[in-house]
């Protein structure tokens, strides 16, 4: 579908119909770790989702590989599912967990974030950095993403971005291994020399956490002993959705209510333009192509079995949270999504946390990959 979106988002389609977004329940509506009333705080709900920053298809955008791509379309939709949780975990490091965006929001770090998301070689998370990488990982520019290439993706950009403050932690084998989050996200600070600190104590920061957990929850249907583990997943309050999907579309899950997964859709085609400092008609035109009013549901039982439920820890006491949220609730499970563990197995064998920067060209030339481009929606790849 190509479509330029409303400025405003304010009516809802020609018809005057209530979109069926949000159900006239009495359960509890969970989007993004936060719990609401779905009979009386609708307009809150819709109000928080189209602060989301909503990354979709785009077209007219730079050239991408050999191939000259020119737009995303039938390819890119996982890619802008990644997109949107490092979104969510920039908003809520940089911002707030509560910030609220309306079409005359002009925060000066609210643009500094969705300029990083601009189809601009020099963005840092753009579709050419994330396409690009992609093939770094063994999927080139055109070809299907799974849930966890893209998260690998993503691990590698943001080391690149200081600004972010982030790292991202993908974990293997359905495991979190505290040892290897806390040698990632503590830093140490010898503050010796400081008058503020005349004991010479090394004191420890953390670095922002953006928790990856690539899963496979079934074979080509999800099993149904899964379905309680995911809405623990979404009640979290660390929780920043799950990347996912139905069979052949990628979906980017923000939260549940009763059995169904409630998500927003990156299949909408936008024509790519820049934001930049939000001044002209034109540019707070393209900031509102970012946010959508209203999202979608499927059914739990809908979803496609390869997923990555993503968290976000701000603090260290966040991820102590998590950790007790994960042992006395999600492994309690008769079938546990995913387990936590105070060490790395020893089969495993050693930590690769660092990334190789003197090996590639991105931020600077750009390489020219070679690809085969499958520009049909028939299936997405399954892990």
């Amino acid at each position: 579908m190509d479509a330029m979106f409303d400025i405003c988002y304010l009516s809802p389609d020609g018809n005057n119909v209530e979109p069926d977004d949000i159900p006239k329940t009495k359960d509890n509506v969970w989007i993004l770790g936060k719990k609401y009333s779905a009979v009386q705080d609708l307009d809150r709900i819709r109000r928080d989702i189209s602060s989301i920053i909503w990354c979709t298809y785009r077209k007219g955008f730079v050239p991408i590989g050999d191939e000259g791509l020119t737009s995303d379309k039938g390819w890119g939709c996982m890619l802008r599912c990644g997109q949107m949780v490092l979104g969510v975990a920039l908003v809520r490091i940089h911002l707030s967990s509560d910030w609220v965006w309306t079409p005359e929001t002009r925060d000066p770090t609210y643009l500094k974030i969705v300029q990083r998301f601009e189809e601009r070689k020099q963005a840092p998370y753009s579709i050419h950095q994330v396409a690009l990488m992609g093939a770094c990982e063994g999927k080139e520019v055109g070809q299907w993403f799974g849930p966890n290439t893209v998260a690998q993706v993503l691990k590698k950009l943001v080391v690149y971005d200081k600004w972010s403050s982030l790292v991202i932690h993908v974990a293997l084998d359905n495991t979190v291994v505290k040892e290897d989050i806390l040698q990632q996200c503590i830093v140490n600070n010898d503050r010796g020399d400081s008058s503020d600190n005349p004991d010479n104590i090394i004191v420890s920061d953390w670095m922002p956490l953006l928790l990856i957990v690539p899963l496979r929850l079934g074979l080509s249907e999800i099993n149904p002993v899964y379905i309680d583990g995911l809405k623990i997943c979404f009640q979290s309050p660390q929780s920043v959705g799950v990347i996912g999907g139905k069979p052949n579309q990628a979906l980017y899950l923000i939260g549940c209510v009763g059995d169904e997964v409630v998500y927003l859709d990156p299949h909408t085609t936008q024509r790519s333009g820049l934001v930049e400092n939000k001044i002209t008609d034109e540019q707070k035109e393209m900031d509102c192509t970012y946010h959508c009013k209203y999202a979608s549901r499927i059914p739990m039982l809908s979803m496609d079995p390869s997923v990555a439920v993503c968290f976000l820890c701000r603090t260290k006491r966040d991820f102590d949270e998590l950790c007790i949220t994960i042992e006395n609730k999600l492994m309690q499970e008769s079938q546990p999504l995913f387990e936590i563990c105070e060490k790395r197995p020893a089969h495993w064998g050693p930590s690769i946390n660092d990334i190789d920067l003197q090996n590639t060209t991105l931020f600077t030339e750009f390489e020219e990959v070679d690809r085969q481009f499958d520009d049909s929606d028939e299936e997405f790849e399954i892990l």
